[in-house]
């Protein structure tokens, strides 16, 4: 028991430790179009993340101008191509800045860089190596889309993995399926705003609700029966927005879906404190569920994917959010009903972090419904 407590304990501190990183993480988008004359790239890089970089915010009121942006136009490319290297059949390519415009985001306002380069369009392989962001956010990734006639591959680009050989011809949707697979396991677990609304969910499972109490459950079955509800119930809700988001039926604005999905996970911890709602989890998960599908969306969106190569990155991101949070009650619940007696769980689990699980929250919506900066997540 003392090892189970200790365990717990352990994950909880992980999770409140990394809860900083509720946003959307650092994305930037490559397309790389071959097949024509020439060997051409645009890169979408967020403001954001250029004003940490190279400084654009000049006045220092918190907004940056069009203005602000092509003052500092050397500034960008110079730090941009430095961080990017393409390789064509063999030979290095010399890359140029024939453009910078600005497009919308999912999470803000993106500088957009058309490239050009001395490369043929009939290229048969392309070799990336970039490094933008790496050394400082290791939650980075440059999201790549290639596109050669007719056929079209993505690629993700991480710390880990900073480089990438395209290859036309060989352009393998399983590929895809896999890369997706695993962005959408990392997606979930760098999502603390998605994990903690599960948890607040899970915090409950091992009591059952009698005369406006919690108490605990006598066997395993009951708990994994209701886990099983919430989590089953999570995924239809939040695949059937997902898919709807990406394929551009429904849009909503970032800062509302971000809002809403606080607003979520606060209601969700008051439900667990004050064990009065009538409403069962999987109520509460299918509700929400349909709102943190939205969220999901921003990565898949953004790409700006069709046919085959959308589809495959939707099944297959959805799929690794799953993976990831199944991972995340398989380590959870067997340690919950364990503890499910204990002065620890009840108070310290249940009461204690469905309170600060709520504070926190709260302070995820002010900042995101006002656009302020309180503490900085």
């Amino acid at each position: 028991m003392k090892v189970a407590c200790r365990l717990f304990a352990f994950f909880l501190l992980v999770l409140a430790a990394g809860s900083a990183h509720a946003h959307k993480p650092s994305d930037s988008y490559l397309k790389l179009d071959a097949g024509g004359e020439v060997l051409s790239l645009t890169w979408d890089l967020a403001l954001k993340d250029l004003e940490v970089l190279v400084g654009l915010d000049l006045d220092q009121n918190g907004e940056i101008t069009w203005g602000e942006l092509k003052s500092q136009r050397s500034a960008v490319e110079a730090h941009a191509l430095s961080r990017l290297k393409l390789t064509a059949d063999g030979t290095p390519c010399a890359l140029r800045v024939d453009e910078l415009m600005v497009t919308q985001h999912s999470d803000g306002a993106y500088a957009v860089l058309v490239i050009g380069t001395d490369a043929p369009g009939d290229v048969t392989s392309v070799d990336i190596e970039y490094s933008l962001l790496f050394d400082t956010d290791p939650t980075h990734r440059g999201l790549v889309v290639y596109r050669h006639g007719e056929e079209t591959s993505t690629h993700i680009l991480t710390p880990e993995s900073p480089s990438v050989e395209l290859r036309a011809g060989e352009t393998s949707l399983w590929h895809t399926f896999v890369e997706y697979v695993r962005e959408g396991v990392w997606h979930i677990w760098i999502g603390f705003d998605h994990i903690l609304f599960l948890l607040t969910l899970l915090f409950p499972a091992v009591f059952l609700r009698r005369e406006m109490k919690w108490e605990p459950v006598e066997t395993f079955r009951p708990a994994c029966a209701a886990v099983l509800k919430i989590v089953t119930v999570f995924t239809v809700a939040h695949s059937i927005t997902l898919w709807l988001a990406v394929m551009e039926y429904v849009s909503l604005p970032g800062r509302w879906v971000e809002s809403a999905i606080a607003a979520s996970i606060i209601v969700t911890a008051v439900a667990n404190l004050l064990p009065v709602v009538v409403l069962p989890g999987w109520v509460i998960a299918l509700g929400f569920g349909l709102i943190h599908g939205f969220g999901f969306a921003n990565v898949l969106q953004d790409l700006g994917l069709a046919d085959a190569a959308l589809a495959v990155s939707l099944l297959a991101f959805n799929v690794g959010v799953e993976l990831g949070q199944i991972a995340i009650v398989l380590a959870f619940m067997p340690v919950a009903f364990l503890l499910r007696r204990t002065a620890l769980y009840r108070w310290g689990v249940l009461w204690a972090g469905s309170v600060l699980i709520a504070l926190l929250a709260a302070v995820w919506l002010c900042e995101r419904a006002l656009d302020l900066e309180i503490i900085g997540i």
